[in-house]
């Protein structure tokens, strides 16, 4: 058991050394968001690409996968499409996704499968993913939603260590913020806010009329500094949010017939109530805000040339 425990501390030293820079080991550990695009840097490239390999390991005990031989993208893998190799030999991944977060090594060989002409140059990608409790792209003021915010980390399956022991020994965070950058707490009413580990943290609120196109944002933090955060907005299903796509098709000329027929019944509507407005206004009240609505969709209307259906 002693030994056990001598190991785990062990484990932790070598992988907090190795996020804060004070390791000997060429390793770098790079932190990104799914949907974006990574960059990994090779540190041990000579003056070409054409000796070098890209290998990834996703578990520690998973079969290593041979992403790059020679300087040439192998086309017999999976991520074949979002892989490139750059001019310094650092590897490209578009769109990334939570299951790319694995061990990444970069190595240097002779043409004729000699030794390795320099040690390997190794990457920790680690993935930071935010889900959501409703598969649909809209959600309607007064529904539940819940947002799962998981780092999903690749040093503390190689030392074979909890994620929990693994991101506490590295003293890092996930936290909420709101679209102002304010973090999010379990005092915020509006909120709950749970981790069931501290490789995930939920958010789950129940939407407001004006919750359209407003942000959360899920970071990761290592001593106060931001490593990667992931941004969730909000898309209404409501009235005013079709209304809105409705226009920006006018704008750009791509709306369909039905689309023409449906946005001059709702400007006729804005008709009516404006008119009914404009017979109920007395001692100088403002216009209702209906008119600048019907303003702004007879001028998507004018620029789309669908005055006539």
């Amino acid at each position: 058991m002693a030994d056990k425990c001598h190991l785990c501390l062990l484990g932790l030293i070598i992988l907090s050394s190795l996020l804060t820079g004070t390791s000997g080991v060429d390793v770098t550990d790079v932190f990104i968001s799914s949907g974006e695009n990574v960059r990994l840097p090779c540190n041990n490239h000579l003056h070409d690409c054409t000796s070098t390999r890209w290998i990834c390991n996703r578990f520690s005990h998973s079969v290593t996968d041979e992403l790059i031989r020679d300087g040439i993208k192998k086309k017999d893998i999976e991520s074949h499409e979002r892989l490139s190799l750059g001019s310094d030999c650092s590897l490209n991944i578009k769109n990334i996704i939570k299951e790319d977060h694995g061990l990444y090594s970069c190595q240097q060989w002779t043409r004729v499968n000699g030794p390795r002409l320099r040690p390997d140059a190794s990457v920790y990608l680690h993935v930071l993913h935010v889900s959501s409790s409703s598969s649909q792209t809209e959600i309607s003021a007064g529904s539940s939603v819940t947002l799962s915010c998981q780092l999903y980390p690749y040093s503390y399956s190689f030392s074979g260590i909890s994620c929990d022991d693994w991101i506490r020994s590295a003293e890092m965070q996930l936290f909420w913020v709101n679209q102002a950058g304010v973090k999010l707490t379990i005092s915020d009413s509006r909120y709950e806010i749970s981790a069931p580990g501290h490789c995930i943290i939920t958010l789950t609120t129940t939407l407001l009329n004006e919750d359209d196109n407003r942000e959360w944002r899920c970071e990761v933090t290592h001593r106060n500094q931001v490593k990667t955060s992931v941004t969730y907005t909000v898309k209404s299903s409501g009235e005013s949010g079709s209304h809105r796509r409705l226009i920006a098709a006018l704008l750009h000329g791509r709306e369909t017939r039905g689309e023409r027929i449906q946005m001059h019944a709702f400007i006729e509507g804005l008709r009516q109530r404006h008119s009914r407005g404009r017979k109920s206004q007395s001692n100088g009240e403002q216009v209702y805000k209906q008119e600048t609505q019907e303003e702004s969709v007879r001028q998507a209307l004018v620029r789309s040339g669908a005055n006539s259906v």
